[in-house]
């Protein structure tokens, strides 16, 4: 009744954009990020990748409402590159190991599948005997 329809927490409206950067004037070599229809899970995974680099100085997230889905994401480079920069390789390493994920998982999935059919195989042979 009073409750937005499920899809508006993910889907974007005619206009809205997936990213709004505003640079931050108050510390030099920082901007801050805005994610729409996005949460914790994508917030964490970047601020955690873009703290592995070494011209990252400051990275950090919040959520401002629990039941707005949308993060702010604060980065802070060392002046060699710019923030926009960092959040962009951050996000191509972030697909990138989840593209290794994905393939070892489906590796490890298939392996065990055809040792299982293997052991059910042995099993039935072994109480056929």
């Amino acid at each position: 009744m009073n409750a937005p329809d499920r899809y508006e927490s993910f889907v974007l409206a005619n206009g809205e954009n997936k990213v709004e950067m505003e640079i931050d004037t108050r510390i030099p070599s920082s901007a801050i990020f805005t994610f729409n229809k996005e949460d914790h899970t994508l917030g964490n995974l970047i601020r955690s990748r873009l703290l592995q680099s070494s011209h990252v100085l400051f990275a950090a997230y919040k959520v401002p409402h629990p039941l707005v889905p949308k993060f702010e994401l604060r980065v802070q480079t060392d002046g060699e590159i710019t923030p926009k920069e960092a959040v962009i390789a951050a996000c191509h390493e972030l697909v990138r190991d989840l593209g290794i994920l994905s393939r070892e998982f489906t590796k490890e999935y298939e392996l065990r599948k055809m040792v299982g059919a293997t052991q059910q195989q042995q099993d039935g042979v072994q109480d056929g005997a």
